[in-house]
């Protein structure tokens, strides 16, 4: 009977996201010893090197692969509750044990090897939460239905970011959202987030910035114009009458003119006029939503109003709360400050190392930005740099192709389960993968913060890699088992 089983398993698993994992993980190890050759180092398996160290923890990735697939899938879900449990308690754990690396307290050191639980915290929570949601008599209907799913994310990102102090690693399950949404999640929710990243850089960005007319900032005036028309949309999206459209549009453009006209003779505050311009759509909205007993509407009044606390509160976050090095590189990322010898040396250094390698690349081990030491973290965080400069615009192209493959592969096996759990547990490892590859090549080319999260496969380091071997072999042992859940 367990031999039959076993056949099946065999017979039934995917054997083309394997076989993309493999080649993934292979381009990466020769990357990784590109990243890290010297000319006086004799072989790739050279243990005392880190693609020779990269090495074994790729036979021990194939190991624990080959036992997820062997397991009785029914284990995950049983165990998904009592797993999720302990990870908390390591993760509360791990400052305790862990030593100060880079401002960081995530990394426990266990003999020879560091790990660090953070990246195994995703693979365990995407099973609580598919755990959770996959249930039978749960539908996702309003917000209220996402409150459980929220706090299981939150507890441990919350751990990750401020008990941890690991920001990349808990900005990791904000991609959580991504399956949510596939499961039925208002896109309104991700809109909320798109308006809370674009209210913080407007407010960081042009918050000191002082208005040419009046006083007041343009960052400050920039947010509320932007919450101005988010409610104006929202109110006529609601009643379709355009008439009022025109009516809210003409009172707002009245109140700012007349304030312009009085800026003559007198200075105006622009921040408290925009504020004001704002409230009064807020107190409109109210109004007309008891009026019509379309309550909806008191939630997009409720958000806003929250935004404007928040619009004002980012500053204070920003000064107060984030690392110094963060508020570095998100100041350099903005073109606020020019650093190009501290924040910014990683990222000018990893954009010469790219656009040095041109079409073809200077080829395998000829990286002279890689050899001579120039990018730091060039075999983890920014081992994208290192195919830049070897293999070139062709085989960047490629390494970004042979990722989609591997992306749509997941897709296409969460969209063949008839089983909810298994769906939402697909959807949230491709969302994982998704992010960490556009994060990191983001980064990379200077076009995202660098929050320090590594490229899946390809970065050096054990924990990595297995936190995504984890997360991948038990998708595919769960996949290789729908027929068995179907009967």
């Amino acid at each position: 009977m367990r031999a039959s089983r076993s056949s099946n398993i065999w017979r039934n698993v995917d054997w083309i996201t394997i076989g993309l994992f493999v080649a993934l993980m292979l381009f990466g190890w020769m990357n990784i010893y590109g990243a890290s050759y010297t000319f006086d180092q004799s072989s790739i398996f050279d243990f005392s090197n880190r693609a020779g160290k990269q090495f074994a923890w790729m036979m021990g990735a194939v190991a624990l692969g080959t036992i997820l697939l062997l397991i009785d899938y029914k284990t995950y879900d049983v165990l998904a509750y009592i797993a999720y449990g302990a990870i908390v308690l390591v993760l509360l754990a791990t400052p305790l044990l862990a030593h100060n690396i880079k401002g960081s307290m995530s990394w426990i050191t266990i003999g020879p090897v560091n790990l660090q639980p953070a990246e195994f915290a995703k693979c365990i929570v995407a099973l609580a939460i598919a755990k959770y949601m996959g249930r039978y008599e749960y539908k996702l209907r309003t917000w209220r239905d996402l409150i459980v799913p929220f706090a299981i994310i939150g507890v441990p990102m919350l751990i990750i970011m401020v008990w941890e102090r690991e920001t990349g690693s808990a900005l990791v399950f904000i991609a959580f959202l991504l399956a949510f949404y596939r499961q039925g999640m208002s896109g309104y929710v991700l809109w909320v987030v798109v308006a809370a990243v674009a209210l913080f850089i407007t407010s960081i960005r042009w918050g000191d910035l002082a208005l040419p007319l009046g006083t007041g900032s343009v960052g400050i005036l920039s947010c509320m114009l932007i919450l101005t028309v988010v409610e104006i949309y929202f109110i006529c999206k609601e009643h379709r009458m355009r008439y009022q459209a025109l009516i809210l549009i003409g009172s707002v453009i009245g109140i700012y003119g007349i304030s312009l006209l009085i800026n003559i003779w007198k200075p105006m505050p622009f921040n408290w006029i925009s504020m004001g311009v704002v409230v009064l759509l807020v107190l409109y909205n109210i109004g007309i939503s008891f009026y019509w007993r379309k309550y909806k509407l008191l939630i997009v009044a409720a958000f806003t109003l929250f935004c404007i606390g928040y619009t004002h509160a980012c500053k204070h976050v920003f000064s107060h709360v984030l690392q110094p090095h963060q508020r570095i590189r998100i100041e350099v990322l903005l073109g606020m400050k020019e650093d190009p010898n501290g924040a910014g040396y990683n990222v000018n250094q990893a954009r010469i190392a790219i656009g040095s390698g041109r079409f073809f690349g200077k080829g395998y081990l000829n990286g002279t930005q890689t050899k001579l030491q120039f990018v730091p973290e060039q075999d983890t965080d920014f081992i994208f740099c290192t195919v830049g400069e070897e293999w070139g615009f062709v085989g960047s192209v490629g390494v970004l192709l042979l990722y989609l493959f591997f992306i749509l592969r997941l897709i296409t096996i969460a969209e063949r389960q008839r089983n909810a759990s298994t769906r939402i547990y697909a959807y949230i490892v491709a969302s994982i993968f998704l992010f960490h590859l556009m994060v990191n090549v983001g980064m990379v080319l200077g076009v995202l913060p660098v929050i320090g999260i590594p490229l899946p496969f390809f970065s050096y380091g054990g924990s990595s890699l297995w936190g995504f071997t984890l997360l991948l072999f038990i998708l595919l042992r769960l996949d290789a088992a729908r027929v068995e859940q179907l009967r």
